[in-house]
């Protein structure tokens, strides 16, 4: 008893030499300067994005300003695949530029062969959305969504420990991240610096001024007007006040000059008796609230002839597949959106025997702009 009630009284004392001890050990030191690195100029150069009036503002986060290096660095970074487990996948490998920024499959592909649960979407004007990114909206920032990648086992199946190993001991990236951020050292290069610039170049994915749609509701180019047909089916779009012609539902969800709601709706894809009767729970899948199963991102229509198959598992081949099951109303489902309805569009008859499908295929072509694939700060700098 006497050695029990002793060490009770020794405990104390030793956890008091134990904090003493740890006040008295030195600061870790600083990380060794690298004289290559502190000897490049670190003046990063602003970038202000010029948009047009129609487009809203970007918000652009206080901790990652958008400069002209950290925008290079990021496209580096987009177009190298350095970041997967064998260096055979990058983020261009899922957005392609002839894809509109898509990889035009079904579900996308990830090293040695894993194919993932959903297609890759568009990052064209990505850098406006407000309201969480991913079919399902599970990352709120585009710094967020660049983690995921590459732990996913179905796309680079690699781990962040060696992403910044890798950074560290390249030829060429501790320079550009000097001159992003400022580092002095390549151990200072982390994980939040290589999102912070691949975020920063997705936000200068900026799609504008270059469709038809654009050139005569934007730009107002002199003689340019819509085909009848198409103009037809912007009326139909936009639900233009006709006795003529109906109104096919489309603006609600892909609201004008973005062509997205930035939101999450249940579109009819599926019947379900009940709630958990998804295959795919999309947005609830995230949220875990049940009236969010079902319910996939709305995503841009802009360049949307381009970006083949479609909807969120690419069910659909063709965009005429995508107007005729909004046409048709949908599966029945307890939280399929009220505005999925039939639409009877083929049952309009218009110019050149076209009926209502064929003049909402018209309008969505005028939204195609390829003058990205010209635009060399898009392009991949490894092969400029």
């Amino acid at each position: 008893m006497r050695k029990y009630w002793l060490c009770l009284l020794i405990i104390p004392f030793l956890w008091t030499a134990c904090d003493d001890d740890m006040e008295d050990l030195p600061p870790p030191p600083p990380p060794v300067v690298d004289a290559d690195l502190v000897a490049i100029p670190y003046n990063p150069i602003p970038r202000v994005l010029v948009l047009h009036d129609s487009l809203p503002q970007m918000d652009i986060p206080i901790d990652n300003p958008l400069t002209e290096e950290g925008i290079e660095l990021g496209r580096h970074l987009f177009f190298d695949p350095i970041l997967s487990v064998d260096s055979t996948k990058s983020c261009n490998s899922c957005h392609l530029l002839d894809g509109g920024l898509t990889d035009n499959l079904a579900v996308s592909e990830g090293v040695n062969g894993a194919v993932g649960t959903r297609s890759s979407m568009s990052l064209f004007n990505i850098g406006f959305a407000k309201n969480g990114l991913f079919w399902d909206g599970r990352s709120q920032t585009l710094e967020e969504q660049a983690i995921h990648p590459i732990n996913d086992v179905n796309e680079f199946a690699e781990n962040w420990d060696n992403i910044e190993a890798k950074m560290r001991r390249s030829t060429f990236y501790p320079q550009m991240f000097r001159k992003a951020f400022g580092i002095e050292s390549r151990s200072e290069i982390t994980r939040e610096m290589v999102t912070k610039a691949i975020a920063s170049y997705e936000r200068t994915l900026i799609l504008f001024g270059g469709s038809v749609f654009d050139r005569v509701n934007y730009l107002q180019e002199p003689g340019l007007e819509f085909p009848d047909l198409a103009f037809d089916g912007f009326s139909m779009y936009r639900d233009e006040v006709s006795d003529d012609l109906p109104d096919a539902e489309c603006e609600h969800c892909h609201t004008r000059p973005l062509f997205t709601s930035d939101n999450y709706r249940n579109n009819g894809l599926d019947a379900a008796d009940n709630l958990e009767d998804f295959d795919d729970l999309g947005r609830g899948g995230f949220t875990m609230n049940p009236i969010d199963n079902g319910k996939f991102r709305a995503p841009t229509l802009r360049n949307i002839a381009l970006t083949a198959p479609y909807m969120h598992d690419g069910r659909f081949e063709t965009l005429r597949e995508v107007v005729e099951h909004y046409n048709s109303g949908g599966h029945p489902s307890l939280n399929k959106n009220t505005l999925i309805v039939p639409l009877g569009l083929e049952n309009i008859e218009l110019v050149n025997d076209k009926d209502g499908i064929d003049a909402i295929l018209a309008f969505l072509h005028t939204l195609t702009d390829t003058t990205y694939l010209s635009n060399p700060d898009f392009q991949n700098p490894f092969e400029q």
